[in-house]
C-alpha cells in the first residue's frame, strides 16, 4: 500500500489532534469539568489512525470506553466531541453519553461501550447487515487485550468466522487489562493465536507504527470486501497514562514507561516523514502548531456552548 505526501501529512495531523485532544481532556478533568471517569488514549494513536485511514464512507466502527481516539479517527468533529465529554447540549449525543459513550453515527462510529466486550457482537451485527444488503461495507471493532477473555469476544469471532462476515477485530494489546499484566490473566499471550483458533486470518503488528497498521488493516478490509471473511489483528502498543484518571500506574516496572516513551508513535512517524522527505522539521512544527490550535479553539467553542436544559433529561429514554 503506497501513500502520497498529502496522506502521510494527514495521518500525522490526525495523530497530533488526538494527542492534544486527550491532553485537553485530562486538563478539563483535573478542573472538575468532566463528569464521571475518563480513559485516555495517549500512546495508542497509531492504531486507530492507521486502521481508520483505510475505511470508506458507509463502513462502521465500534470501540471501548477508551474510545476518544477511534471516534476522532473516524472523522468526528473535535468541538462536538469535546462538548459531549463536557456534557454540553451541542455534544455528539447532546451531552448524554459523555466520555465513555462517545458516538457519532454520521461518521460510522456506532458507539463507545463501557461494558468490556459488549460491542463485538454489535460489530458482527453491522457486518452481517452489510453482507445481507450487499453494500460492500466492513465493520471494525477496537478492543483491549482483556476483552479476549470475555465470552462475547469468543461468540462474536466464532459467528463472524462461520458466516464469513466482513468484520475486522483490532485488539489494542497495551500489555495491561486495567491494572493486570496480560500474562497474569491470559494463558495465550500471543493474542493473534486466538483469532487463528476460529479459522480466521490473524496477524500481529507493531501498533506504534501507523503505516504498518494501515497496511495490515487495509489488507484485511480488502479480504472482507471480497467475501473472504473476517480478520483478527493484534496491534502491540502501550498506553502512556494510567487505566483511568484515578490510576497512577504504580504497577509498572521501573523504567517501563520511559522505554515506551522512546517508541512514542508520533515521534516514530516524525522520523518516517523526515526520512521520506514528506516534511521538513519546519513543516512538522507548523503542522503541530496547527493541530494544537485546532484543539484549543475546539475547547473554547465547546466550553462556550450551553448545558442542556433540564426538560431534556427524560428525552431519548425508553420505558
Amino acid at each position: 500500500m503506497t501513500e502520497d505526501r498529502a496522506l502521510l501529512v494527514s495521518l500525522y495531523r490526525r495523530m497530533l489532534e488526538i494527542r492534544f485532544f486527550e491532553d485537553e481532556v485530562m486538563r478539563l478533568f483535573m478542573q472538575n469539568l468532566v463528569r464521571g471517569s475518563t480513559h485516555l488514549y495517549q500512546g495508542q494513536e497509531a492504531v486507530a489512525v492507521g486502521a481508520c485511514s483505510v475505511l470508506r464512507p458507509g463502513d462502521t466502527m465500534t470501540c471501548t470506553y477508551r474510545g476518544h481516539g477511534a471516534v476522532l479517527a473516524m472523522g468526528a468533529p473535535l468541538d462536538r466531541s469535546l462538548a459531549e465529554i463536557l456534557g454540553k447540549e451541542n455534544g455528539l449525543c447532546r451531552g448524554k453519553g459523555g466520555s465513555m459513550h462517545l458516538t457519532d453515527i454520521g461518521v460510522g462510529a456506532l458507539g463507545s461501550f463501557a461494558v468490556v466486550g459488549a460491542h463485538l457482537p454489535f460489530t458482527a451485527g453491522a457486518a452481517l447487515a452489510a453482507q445481507y444488503l450487499g453494500t460492500g461495507a466492513v465493520s471494525v471493532a477496537f478492543f483491549g487485550d482483556g476483552t479476549t477473555n470475555i465470552g462475547a469476544f469468543h461468540e462474536a469471532l466464532n459467528l463472524a468466522s462461520v458466516w464469513k462476515l466482513p468484520a475486522i477485530f483490532v485488539c489494542e494489546n497495551n500489555l495491561y487489562g486495567e491494572y493486570s499484566p496480560v500474562a497474569s490473566t491470559t494463558a495465550v499471550t500471543r493474542l493473534a493465536d486466538r483469532g487463528s483458533s476460529y479459522a480466521m486470518a490473524s496477524e500481529q503488528v507493531d501498533g506504534n507504527d501507523v503505516l504498518a497498521v494501515r497496511q495490515v488493516v487495509g489488507a484485511a478490509a480488502d479480504r472482507a470486501r471480497s467475501g473472504e471473511g473476517p480478520t483478527f489483528v493484534e496491534a502491540l502498543t502501550y498506553r502512556q497514562k494510567g487505566h483511568s484518571r484515578t490510576d497512577p500506574g504504580a504497577y509498572r516496572r521501573p523504567g517501563e514507561l520511559e522505554e515506551w516513551l522512546e517508541r512514542d508513535p508520533i515521534l516514530l512517524f516524525e522520523r518516517v516523514l523526515l526520512e521520506r522527505d514528506a516534511a521538513s522539521h519546519e513543516e512538522l512544527e507548523r503542522i503541530r502548531g496547527e493541530a494544537e490550535n485546532a484543539v484549543r479553539e475546539a475547547v473554547e467553542r465547546a466550553r462556550a456552548w450551553p448545558d442542556p436544559p433540564l426538560e431534556q433529561r427524560l428525552e431519548d429514554v425508553f420505558a
